[in-house]
């Protein structure tokens, strides 16, 4: 794995992996992210409840994943390691499992080798690339995942960070391509059109404090439902985070602003 140099002791704008440690209530952050985080909670209060029930999604999607025989997984956009990484909920339910992740952030990176440590029959790799980057990610991707057979691609609230311009659907699609049939895409974004004008403020706000590569842009559920094109979309569909396969103590809370949803390569 290639060493990367050190994040600047005092970044100057926050990044999204570390403002979602906030979030979660985690301590890996600077003053810069943690302002973010509060400001844009304070404009839409429905922000920490989503992230941890967007958590809580992939956790259900990824052993459902594991029950129709998947045993490779790819997630981008990993974030700062938190309670129930996919490898951990993978590697419980299959511990042959095998993940690689990927983010651009060399914090994440360093957070990442120490803690993001596979089972002893399974195996845990960190890619250092953008989302952007298709090549780069499944050719790194491709030294620990077998791509000839069937992967989960996981784009749990990453998208939002691609710009209309630079086509996140059309990325997507580029991913998948490169994928077998029989893999699946899991996908989280928030929503445009729940709750919108609190979600817009505190995007306004996030947008202000964050580099410019890594503003944010909620999508409508039709602008997400188009990241599933082309693919069997698995019931309950293009759903609300808690209305996706929830668990029966659950309680829907179709407040929470963002959209998910899982679906299978043909």
């Amino acid at each position: 794995m290639n060493a990367y140099p050190p994040p600047p002791p005092h970044p100057t704008t926050a990044h999204p992996a570390r403002v979602y440690n906030v979030w979660l209530g985690g301590k890996d952050h600077y003053p810069v992210d943690q302002e973010a985080a509060e400001l844009a909670a304070k404009a839409n209060p429905t922000i920490v409840p989503s992230v941890r029930a967007n958590r809580a999604f992939l956790g259900r999607a990824v052993r459902r994943l594991t029950t129709t025989g998947i045993r490779q997984f790819l997630d981008i956009g990993t974030g700062i390691p938190a309670a129930d990484n996919t490898h951990e909920v993978a590697q419980r339910a299959a511990p042959e499992s095998r993940v690689v992740y990927v983010d651009n952030d060399p914090i994440v990176l360093t957070h990442a080798r120490a803690l993001l440590v596979s089972g002893p029959d399974g195996q845990t790799d960190y890619v250092q690339a953008d989302a952007r980057d298709v090549d780069t990610i499944l050719g790194e991707a491709a030294r620990t995942l077998d791509l000839d057979r069937p992967v989960g691609l996981m784009l749990v609230a990453v998208l939002q960070y691609i710009k209309d311009s630079e086509d996140p659907w059309d990325i997507t699609r580029r991913l998948l391509d490169r994928l077998a049939p029989g893999s699946h895409l899991v996908l989280s974004h928030p929503a445009a059109d729940v709750t919108a004008p609190e979600v817009a403020e505190s995007m306004r706000i996030y947008n202000e404090r964050a580099a410019s590569h890594a503003s944010a842009t909620p999508r409508s559920h039709e602008d997400v439902g188009r990241f599933f094109r082309g693919l069997e979309v698995l019931e309950p569909g293009v759903v609300t985070l808690t209305r996706w396969r929830p668990a029966s103590s659950d309680v829907p809370d179709d407040s929470l602003p963002m959209w998910c949803g899982v679906a299978r390569k043909p």
